[in-house]
């Protein structure tokens, strides 16, 4: 679950500068635009070999500065094992903040790194046999970059994630490029492409995962986005069984003020 909740806060960029929406499954270090005050929700199907697994979070960023966010990520899960019922519920709570550390500014363009800490909460039940939440306490903490011009954007983050009761610590890493397929122009209104690279390494037992994520994002407005990306495996090393076939995500953001 945590890995979802790193991947559902994207922070917008300021639109109509750059012309370049957020990534759409790694983090972006631009506090300002469509995600200031808003709510981010998504649908995410995953479809693996014994298991079909549906997650839907809502997340609420607040900028308390332009340097300074905090924000809550509340899960609701459902999970399908084969030949069986479904099972659904409130799953794992995430409350995050974000600090801008450096920042660079030029002529249609932007350097920008950004601090991350997440805390995850074992919300969600584990009495029944499909369970929803990991039981676990989870701390993360990472860095984000993100090189934004009105043609590109290069984005990544990575980082520790600390788990309790005595279960393996993670590594977390994310790559993504953005290109706009449409001309800068006002009023706004952007067809962007992304193509990116999920990873995970967990270190006891040593288990590696990396999907590459190609999407699509459509902007008609200032105030509202939609995008969705199709994942698939490229790695996924000492997994022998329960592997993930695919993943499908389909969401939309919204500016409140």
């Amino acid at each position: 679950m945590n890995r979802l909740a790193i991947i559902t806060l994207g922070i917008f960029f300021t639109l109509n500068v750059f012309a370049q929406g957020p990534p759409i499954t790694t983090e972006t270090p631009i506090m300002l635009g469509l995600e200031g005050n808003g709510v981010r929700t998504f649908g995410k199907f995953i479809s693996k070999e014994n298991v079909t697994i549906y997650v839907q979070p809502i997340g609420i960023p607040y900028n308390i500065t332009s340097k300074f966010q905090v924000g809550a990520i509340f899960p609701f899960k459902l999970i399908t094992p084969k030949d069986s019922r479904t099972t659904g519920g409130f799953a794992d709570m995430t409350v995050f903040a974000k600090y801008q550390l450096y920042k660079k500014d030029g002529k249609a363009k932007t350097f920008r790194i950004l601090g991350l800490i997440k805390q995850t909460f074992p919300t969600g039940k584990t009495s029944s046999s499909s369970t929803i939440g990991s039981g676990l306490y989870q701390t993360y903490i990472g860095i984000v970059i993100g090189k934004l011009t009105t043609k590109i954007g290069l984005y990544t983050d990575f980082g520790y994630n600390i788990t309790n009761k005595n279960m393996s610590d993670n590594f977390i890493y994310n790559f993504s490029v953005g290109v706009p397929l449409l001309p800068h122009k006002y009023p706004q209104k952007q067809l962007n492409t992304f193509l990116e690279f999920n990873g995970n390494y967990v270190f006891d037992p040593k288990v590696h995962t990396v999907f590459i994520s190609p999407g699509f994002q459509f902007i008609p407005g200032r105030r509202i986005l939609f995008e969705t990306s199709f994942q698939i495996p490229i790695v996924q090393d000492n997994i022998t069984t329960n592997k993930t076939n695919y993943m499908v995500l389909l969401g939309t953001r919204f500016l409140i003020n």
